[in-house]
């Protein structure tokens, strides 16, 4: 281990040089008690500090901004509750691989486990929902934990790591020693695949009659979205990019069918069954993609190619696995296969039909609402239209994200983000933020909910105050949507605690406004595209836009939890798509 090392400090303005010398640029926080040594040198630092509303807040941000930029995000809050207001956001950046490294301030050392004011184990609160994390309580340990905390959420499979600092080792006097390389015992992830399980996957995609590609997020976080295209184009198959994939192959490639799962594509979810190869890149059989686990792609021998060798044979059973760097992987695979089709390349041009009229059959599609009232799909679809695909598009929870994930075309990866894996609610307003500041120069759209919008809007005021100007489209249907529905479906309509009234309470323009925003509504559908462009047009405030919707929308298609994939269905009142003889 290798150091760069200064004079005596401290052990605040330790932390702060440690997080200059990490290459932090910006961090979402708000100080406090515990933490407060900490921002007397924070105030004379180059890193630009941004006082948000709520810690949730910070967390949502500094992963909007990680996932955006690909550069770990970095949130900031003091002991006690300022620390658990950053356990959902934890959570949430570790369930999306998302690299995020949350610094928190603890007590003294010696009132550590008194039941001091403000005080919280957040140590053994937030170890099941993170990589790692690390309690500080001598102020000469602080360096090196913040630079193992980098390390540890930037490689391998990113994810969410915690530096909790006792109050007395930010205020002790101590000498800088920043480590600039790392040997962490136990920590070694593998980059590069084995070479003859290359070999035997190369084999089986060669012999595969009805391959797919399935597309998981983990192609994104290893910036191999180049890689997938050579791949995808030298094999002809089918490919299907999960709900943390969006953007990872373009949506207007002739060979993709979509997202698959709950409420993916016929065709994505279709291929997926009939498959007999599926070539897994960075996915994790998530229970909302396989419906019922057992029975999903019954046919399908597995190739599973994954940073994290604890994802593979987690769920299904696997016949190649493939660990390593998902670039590094592909960049293996191709000459591997190259060669293989110059000895055995079996003809799926008649499995590339079949799945191309499937997705013909049973395109995407929504009905307007009979009353003249304002469908949420269409709103969704003009704003991906005016926005264009070099937006980036951030969306809640619920009904609202998955009409986005259908509906707004993705061309390119880092352009759509959301909570997938933990599905929070308000995480939307908080990840635009942090998305807008790690993309100045990108138009920035939250796609939000009524219900995911009233959890974290107090963030707009943080976006007005530090001239970030995200736009925010409220898909107001004046209820929790997809609670609602799933009442509709199952529930014989027994709408219990859904209503929100939103459409009387709060007016959004007028709150909007209140907090330094341009407050915009549409009520009819030839009022959508002006307020959208109105909306665009407006980029040196934030931009809150109700959108007044027909409340009984539904998501279609639909694969009900916990059901067969097999039992797809378009419409309340239509039987599944395919029978289990015609699958």
């Amino acid at each position: 281990m290798t150091s760069n090392t200064a004079g005596s400090v401290t052990g605040a303005q330790s932390l702060v040089k440690s997080l200059e010398l990490a290459g932090v640029d910006v961090m979402f926080g708000i100080p406090g008690g515990a933490i407060l040594p900490a921002y007397d040198p924070i105030f004379d630092s180059k890193i630009r500090h941004i006082l948000v509303r709520h810690e949730q807040g910070a967390g949502h941000a500094a992963t909007g901004y990680a996932q955006v930029t690909g550069r770990v995000g970095v949130c900031i809050a003091t002991s006690g509750p300022g620390a658990t207001n950053l356990v959902t956001p934890l959570a949430d950046a570790q369930m999306d691989s998302v690299p995020l490294v949350a610094i928190t301030g603890q007590v003294n050392s010696t009132s550590i486990g008194t039941d001091a004011f403000q005080e919280a184990d957040i140590r053994g609160i937030t170890m099941p929902v993170t990589k790692h994390n690390f309690l500080v309580t001598n102020p000469k340990d602080i360096p090196h934990a913040i630079a193992s905390a980098f390390h540890i959420a930037s490689t391998g499979r990113p994810g969410a790591v915690l530096v909790d600092i006792a109050k007395d080792a930010l205020s002790g006097m101590t000498t800088f020693d920043y480590p600039t390389s790392l040997n962490l015992a136990g920590y070694k992830p593998v980059l590069n695949p084995n070479e003859s399980d290359i070999r035997d996957a190369a084999r089986l995609i060669a012999e595969s009659k009805q391959p797919v590609l399935y597309v998981g997020g983990g192609i994104i976080k290893a910036n191999a979205s180049k890689e997938l295209m050579k791949l995808a184009e030298l094999t002809g198959a089918p490919v299907v990019t999960t709900l943390m994939a969006l953007g990872a192959f373009p949506d207007s490639h002739p060979q993709h069918l979509g997202m698959p799962g709950m409420h993916g594509t016929v065709a994505a979810v279709t291929a997926l069954q009939k498959a007999d190869l599926l070539i897994t890149l960075g996915a994790r059989f998530d229970d909302r993609v396989t419906g019922k686990l057992s029975s999903f792609a019954p046919n399908a021998k597995v190739i599973h190619a994954d940073i994290d060798p604890a994802e593979i044979g987690k769920l299904r059973r696997v016949d190649v696995p493939l660990v390593g760097d998902l670039k590094n992987t592909i960049d293996a695979l191709l000459p591997a296969l190259k060669a293989e089709f110059k000895k055995n390349h079996v003809d799926i041009s008649g499995w590339v039909k079949q799945v191309q009229g499937w997705r013909e059959t049973y395109p995407l599609g929504y009905d307007h609402p009979a009353d003249g009232s304002l469908s949420p799909q269409y709103v969704i679809e003009r704003l991906g239209k005016i926005a264009g695909p070099d937006a980036i598009y951030v969306a809640g929870v619920g009904q609202h994200q998955m009409w986005a994930s259908q509906f707004v075309q993705y061309e390119r990866p880092r352009s759509w983000l959301n909570s997938g894996g933990l599905g929070t609610m308000g995480y939307a307003v908080p990840a635009a933020m942090g998305a807008k500041v790690g993309a100045p120069d990108r138009t920035v759209w939250a796609i939000d909910g009524d219900g995911c919008f009233q959890m974290t809007n107090q963030e707009l005021t943080t976006c007005a105050l530090n001239g970030i100007p995200v736009k925010i489209a409220i898909i107001n249907n004046e209820s929790l949507g997809m609670v609602r529905q799933w009442q509709s479906l199952f529930y014989n309509e027994r709408y219990s605690n859904t209503d929100l009234h939103s459409k009387r309470i709060p007016d959004f323009a007028k709150l909007g406004e209140a907090m330094g925003c341009v407050g915009l509504r549409a009520d009819s559908r030839d009022q959508v595209d002006a307020v959208i462009e109105k909306a665009m047009s407006i980029n040196d405030q934030p931009v809150v836009v109700d959108f007044s919707v027909h409340r009984d929308a539904m998501v279609w298609p639909m694969v009900a939890a916990g059901t067969s994939n097999d039992s797809i269905t378009l419409a309340r009142s239509l039987a599944p798509v395919w029978d289990s003889q015609e699958l």
